[in-house]
């Protein structure tokens, strides 16, 4: 039975002050996702012990691995960490303090080598051993920046750290603790970030589309509160008429690009929210069909204090789906659905708790 072997924490930098001074529903959602996000970036295969809080224990058993390849994977989960940062902040729906603020979370990653076992209580299993707190003591040091790559002299056999890109610079430096100091090498990540490509937004295409349907309503409530009613796929199937449940299939928190199955009285579909703008006295999004076949567009207007102006604009393919709904019989039943869409929110306003 292997003894030795690596242990590899990635730990989420400035997760105390964002839990501290953010909503705790959503930075808890937003943790979530991107602890999630690091085990899924996992390529060389380092089982997870355990997660801690803002941090993942990594370890895997066997011989010392080649430096390169710890770097590799350094790389892949501090690029995908910002990544999904970087496009969460341009496509988020949510303003609160945490969504606007995940922006300013980064990664820093504690590499070790040494000696330690697994022992299970019930069906968990942990780690044991003097490295395994070595490594967690290796969390906190004086190093000022937060984003950066720790290595251990035990990971490299007393040799220096080599350099993997032209603009990595290594210092060493030294954790006193009660049993001695721990020597260790560590390089910042920052320029990583630069090398991140920012994915393009998706644009609506109406070309080739009419709107086949308007309808409007003032409310007695804020601006934010409508949104919230709104915009949540959770709650559509207690205000659109016909839609009997709604399914979110991708990501913990509302942004352009999230999908969902509705189920209807005649069947099941699935849309996409395909775009979003954000003031504080206008608010527009939209969602679109999978088939790209009908785009539903919201539009919030602030009007007063407690007043709020909401727009649904339809607009489907030009084709004979759109001369069907065009015809009299068509456009009545869509506008009665329409209408009484809108009522059913006034009940559900009354409700919100924003």
């Amino acid at each position: 039975m292997d003894t030795k072997g690596l242990l590899f924490i990635p730990d989420i930098s400035g997760f105390t002050r964002f839990v501290t001074e953010s909503e705790i529903n959503h930075s808890r959602l937003i943790i979530q996702e991107l602890l999630e996000l690091l085990i899924n970036a996992n390529q060389i295969g380092l089982e997870v012990s355990e997660i801690e809080g803002d941090a993942i224990l990594f370890y895997k058993f066997g011989e010392v691995p080649k430096l390169e390849a710890i770097y590799q994977q350094v790389k892949e989960m501090f690029c995908e960490f910002h990544k999904n940062l970087i496009a969460y902040d341009q496509r988020k729906y949510c303003q609160c303090k945490a969504c606007s603020s995940a922006a300013d979370l980064s990664l820093k990653v504690i590499t070790h080598y040494g000696e330690f076992t697994e022992y299970n209580v019930r069906n968990f299993s942990k780690l044991i051993g003097k490295d395994v707190i070595v490594a967690h003591q290796l969390l906190k040091n004086d190093i000022e920046q937060h984003e950066y790559w720790l290595v251990t002299k035990d990971l490299l056999h007393d040799q220096s750290p080599k350099d993997f890109t032209t603009w990595m610079i290594w210092d060493d430096s030294v954790k006193k603790t009660e049993t001695g100091e721990i020597h260790f090498h560590y390089t910042q990540l920052s320029q990583l970030k630069k090398g991140i490509a920012d994915a393009p937004l998706p644009r609506i295409n109406l070309s080739g589309k009419k709107k086949i349907y308007s309808a409007s309503r003032e409310y007695e409530t804020d601006i934010i509160t409508l949104f919230h009613a709104t915009g949540s796929f959770e709650c559509r199937h207690r205000w659109w008429e016909g839609v009997k449940k709604v399914e979110v299939l991708n990501h913990f928190l509302p942004r352009i690009g999230m999908r969902s199955r509705w189920t209807l009285e005649n069947g099941e579909t699935a849309f996409y929210s395909s775009s979003y703008s954000y003031t504080d006295t206008k608010i527009e999004f939209s969602e679109t069909d999978e088939k790209s076949n009908q785009i539903t567009y919201y539009t919030l207007i602030y009007k007063e204090p407690n007043k709020t102006e909401l727009t649904i604009d339809i607009y489907q393919t030009g084709n004979w789906i759109t001369k069907l709904l065009n015809d009299f019989s068509g456009r009545q039943k869509m506008g009665s659905r329409l209408q009484k869409s809108l009522e059913n929110l006034v009940p559900l306003l009354q409700e919100m708790d924003i």
